[in-house]
């Protein structure tokens, strides 16, 4: 699908075009639409061809066309993402999950758009945040800030001098970044080599842009569109990134919202602990059906 501004987005779709209802997933940051997918898989299980599955890279990331920096905002992710539904889910009822850039996208949404959450009969807000990302000290009190800062700087820098196969060749960076700053407890080999080479396959612009832009993301009033309607916001112990006071916040602000907090779990729920997140999407698209 081509954006309003001309980049080519990747899209996947699971389902007859007139299923009864339409589930779209947002991944995360510097990951892809393979990020969602156990629950791809568990969805389909459960439900076969009696739901329709939306998935996508979002713009700069996975398959999806590089973007300059100025074209890496969440405004313009959640643009993307009302273009998606207008194209692909005219009409008929959604569940929508977004997973950390995923679920700031989803608050842009409702900010911009918030006629398409009369339509929304379900929402899980996965490890993300509604404002104050500049205050996260990944879990380093002293240095917190001032090497949150570096990391993507220092990711951009090895994307820029660095090609793919070398950094797929030695990832000891991307490595390391995933294992002290993203996941939890236990560790799936499996779950951690699809992240790093999504972060591999980030280009620099989409790194470094996108992290300025969530640093002033704060679209805690938009939560209120979501009022209302059944709401899951989850968030694992060990997430440094998007702390549980996030998704507290988040919770506090959504009426009727269910706040799950899950031992040990890290940043990247939807692969850390696939049969939770897919239990929550399956109660909720139950319910809606």
């Amino acid at each position: 699908m081509q954006t309003h501004d001309g980049h080519q987005l990747s899209v996947t779709t699971y389902g007859p075009d007139d299923a009864p209802l339409t589930v779209l997933l947002a991944h995360c940051w510097t990951l892809n639409q393979q990020g969602w997918h156990y629950q791809v898989r568990d969805l389909q299980r459960e439900f076969g061809h009696g739901i329709r599955i939306i998935t996508w890279d979002h713009r700069g990331h996975g398959d999806s066309t590089p973007v300059p920096r100025s074209h890496a905002t969440v405004d313009l992710l959640a643009r993307d993402m009302a273009d998606l539904v207008d194209d692909l889910a005219p009409t008929g009822p959604l569940v929508l999950a977004g997973h950390s850039i995923g679920g700031m996208t989803l608050m842009a949404l409702a900010d911009a758009r918030p006629e398409i959450f009369q339509r929304v009969v379900g929402v899980a807000l996965v490890s993300t945040s509604s404002g104050a990302l500049d205050t996260v000290t990944l879990g380093l009190p002293e240095t917190g800030q001032l090497l949150r800062a570096q990391i993507p700087r220092m990711l951009a820098l090895r994307s820029r001098t660095l090609s793919r196969r070398q950094r797929r060749r030695a990832p000891i960076v991307e490595r390391l970044v995933m294992r002290r700053f993203v996941f939890g407890r236990p560790l799936r080999l499996a779950d951690a080599a699809l992240a790093v080479d999504g972060l591999i396959n980030s280009p620099g612009d989409t790194v470094v842009g996108f992290y300025k832009d969530f640093m002033t993301h704060e679209r805690t009033d938009a939560l209120k569109v979501l009022d209302g309607i059944p709401t899951h916001v989850l968030v694992g112990t060990r997430d440094v990134l998007t702390p549980p006071s996030h998704a507290r916040r988040i919770a506090d602000h959504v009426e009727g919202a269910v706040l799950t907090v899950v031992p040990d779990a890290g940043h990247m729920l939807p692969l850390e602990r696939d049969q939770l997140v897919s239990g929550v999407l399956i109660r909720l698209i139950r319910a809606a059906l």
